[in-house]
């Protein structure tokens, strides 16, 4: 079977980093509710089954699902055939809390995360692989070229770690790339006490021009130009931490009006 191109998927050939991957997760975080996107030929399934006996795995690829039926027939009924960027993530398990897993697709993997802040409420927690730039820059902090929208997104609701590397000869195809996977546990107070739509607004925003300072970027979201001579706004956003683009925020968009 081949890996689906559309998604730039590689398959896992070493059993030993799925089951460190599988065993990454907490165990009792969901009462083993675990969704798996992007199962392939399994691999990493094998070992999600015998760690998450309620686990789903949702495939877009029709022949990667008929081949996981046909060598694990078990699975009928947690194999589901669709996309998981449309799937209803809500009536999954009926609106109950779920883990978030997977060897993703590089190529809709920055989207994968995108959809898992949108449903933060239904997902404490994700481990994944992606491209290691990519896994770095999701965890990397303020200082850095690796940080930017993906970054400060991710942690605005969600702590963080860098778990290991995967070469790339771990995989069939092997991809151009070495690989990185990350977990991210939802903070205990999710509340960021602003606009979460503004404070989205104000990030995408700010790094649209990451080399200019914030009263230039963000100039077009303030009505009271007196407000962009505060020293917040004299730095570049990628000096900025998830509090205080929360400041911004509360600062050009008040809770209160």
């Amino acid at each position: 079977m081949r890996a689906k191109k559309s998604y730039g998927q590689h398959f896992l050939r070493h059993p030993e980093i799925a089951d460190r991957i599988a065993r990454s997760l907490t165990a009792d975080t969901t009462q083993g509710r675990v969704l798996e996107v992007g199962p392939g030929k399994g691999i990493l399934t094998t070992f999600v089954a015998e760690c998450f006996p309620d686990f789903r795995a949702v495939e877009a690829d029709r022949d990667m699902v008929a081949y996981l039926l046909e060598h694990h027939p078990d699975w009928q009924h947690r194999i589901l055939e669709a996309d998981f960027m449309k799937l209803d993530l809500q009536s999954l398990y009926e609106g109950q809390t779920f883990q978030l897993i997977g060897n993703f697709p590089y190529n809709i993997s920055s989207q994968i995360i995108f959809r898992m802040i949108e449903n933060k409420d239904l997902i404490p927690e994700m481990v994944g692989m992606f491209q290691r730039e990519v896994a770095r820059r999701i965890v990397s902090g303020p200082g850095n070229k690796e940080y930017g929208i993906l970054s400060v997104l991710a942690q605005a609701w969600y702590d963080g770690t860098y778990l290991f590397t995967v070469d790339r000869k771990s995989f069939n195809p092997p991809p151009k790339v070495q690989s990185g996977v990350i977990r991210l546990r939802r903070k205990r107070n999710a509340d960021l006490g602003c606009d979460e739509t503004r404070f989205i607004q104000v990030v995408k925003t700010a790094f649209g021009q990451r080399r200019k300072m914030m009263r230039n970027t963000l100039r077009t979201l303030c009505e009271d130009p007196a407000l962009l001579e505060a020293d917040l706004f004299s730095l570049r956003p990628e000096q900025l931490d998830v509090q205080a683009f929360i400041d911004l925020t509360n600062q050009l968009f008040p809770v209160d009006q």
